[in-house]
């Protein structure tokens, strides 16, 4: 089935240099031995807890779900890559280990889809999975069927029984319709109602094949509030949705999170860490939630803030590496919920963060392919990471800017092969309506493109 899927709609896409997209996404070095670039000293220092983890009842079934949930898009590969970026073969020995740990720490949702990892993320989890009883584990998969030929209703039903088959389960207990929102309303209907298979995935719902049935949502509020005022007919379990204490304010995050609290619908979150970027903050950003919380990692600031929140049944994190793990678990063994002047103080740091001139990329790769070859995640993640350090200097007054030039550049040229930067943008525009977080690519390359230019000409 995977070799049949249409690989742009799946976003799965890999090239030359987009190890600095998984960089950017999961906070790691590109090396042999990766280590996060904000140190994590808890995962070190601290034995971490096995009966400790935090538990959220699902309303629906009264599943005792874990805070914590184990993202499988960005599984490690024997090159020790994240296989979302690397073409390289699932490392199911470090698949296996991880599953393993993650249990036994309490860690019982496991969220995959036909689309990650190259088309392999279900077949690798099934393996590491049917190792255990199947009470043991929650699992979560998609209706992932953007291309054409998996929208017909024979073929997005293949898709669903390849899934079974594939995870090795007779029974999915959470089920989503995957990007609701990417095309609006008319790409909702192509993809689900006039095929038939929203009927047909509600009586699998009765059926007991799957026991909660949501969707992702990648969108604005019109089609959101469509679909919630039908939720009379769908009734819908959960949804899964970008929240993070940067998009609460700054985005929909807080709107749809309240709309969902009141029509009784369980939330999961993704992008906690908004691609990464929150893990990374500028220092005097850092800072401020260092001297707070001296002993725990700024990461660990995001998942609380997101499992603070009461609606939340679960937050899920892409983990590649045992660390990430390690310290996202000790957050939610036992959650200590943000205090009031927490919450006071993150959106102090949101407010100073979205003064910053970074790109809102979370590296997800909807954009991508790009037909003409330009690496989109991998050129933003150049541009803020060296906005994070400092190293895009207005101009050649800056006392910083020799140094801060060569870093951009010599970076940029490392990061990005020279025929998939940014100068070879036409301005086509097919990466737009793909982009959840709703940047203006081409605008932005363009700008990126123009500074480098600058940057080249203007040296002393």
């Amino acid at each position: 089935m995977a070799k049949d899927i249409n690989r742009r709609q799946f976003l799965e896409i890999a090239g030359a240099s987009v190890i600095t997209t998984a960089i950017a996404s999961t906070g790691c070095s590109s090396d042999k031995n990766p280590v996060t670039s904000e140190k994590i000293t808890t995962s070190s220092n601290t034995e971490i807890p096995t009966d400790k983890m935090t538990y959220r009842i699902n309303k629906s079934t009264g599943d005792k779900v874990s805070l914590l949930g184990y993202g499988c898009m960005r599984l490690p590969t024997t090159s020790q890559t994240s296989a979302r970026e690397s073409e390289d073969e699932i490392d199911q020995e470090m698949v296996n280990k991880l599953t393993d740990y993650a249990i036994e720490h309490g860690v019982n949702l496991f969220d995959t889809s036909p689309a990650y990892c190259k088309g392999k993320s279900e077949h690798a989890m099934g393996i590491a999975l049917s190792r255990y009883p199947r009470d043991k584990y929650f699992v979560s998969t998609k209706l992932s069927n953007f291309s054409p030929d998996t929208q017909t209703h024979d073929g997005s039903i293949a898709m669903y029984h390849n899934s079974l088959k594939e995870l090795q389960v007779d029974y999915i207990d959470y089920y989503l319709l995957h990007g609701i929102g990417m095309g609006g309303l008319d790409a909702f209907n192509q993809r689900y109602v006039n095929n038939g298979l929203l009927d047909f995935l509600m009586e699998e719902r009765k059926a007991g094949r799957i026991r909660n049935l949501g969707f992702s949502y990648h969108g604005d509020f019109e089609l959101f509030n469509y679909i919630m005022e039908h939720q009379d007919q769908y009734k819908f379990d959960f949804v899964l949705y970008q929240i993070n204490y940067v998009d609460w304010k700054y985005s929909n995050a807080e709107y749809i999170y309240n709309q969902l609290e009141s029509h009784g619908i369980s939330v999961l979150i993704m992008e906690p860490l908004l691609g990464g970027r929150l893990s990374k903050l500028p220092q005097h950003l850092a800072q401020k939630l260092q001297e707070k919380r001296p002993e725990k990692s700024i990461a660990s600031w995001a998942f609380r803030f997101c499992g603070s929140l009461p609606n939340t049944l679960s937050v899920l994190s892409g983990m590649t590496y045992m660390e990430h793990l390690q310290d996202n678990i000790l957050s939610y063994s036992p959650l200590e919920p943000c205090s009031d002047s927490e919450l006071e103080l993150l959106q102090n740091v949101a407010q100073q963060f979205m003064e910053f001139p970074l790109i809102p990329c979370t590296a997800c790769q909807y954009c991508m392919p790009c037909k003409y070859g330009i690496d989109i995640p991998g050129i933003f993640a150049h541009y803020n990471k060296c906005v994070n350090e400092g190293n895009n200097p207005p101009n050649n007054q800056d006392p910083n800017y020799a140094k801060a030039r060569r870093a951009f550049l010599v970076g940029y040229d490392r990061s990005v092969p020279k025929l998939r930067q940014a100068s070879h943008c036409i301005g086509c525009n097919e990466c737009v309506s793909h982009c959840p977080q709703g940047i203006r690519i081409p605008q932005k390359l363009s700008d990126i493109d123009a500074y480098v230019e600058k940057l080249k000409t203007e040296k002393f």
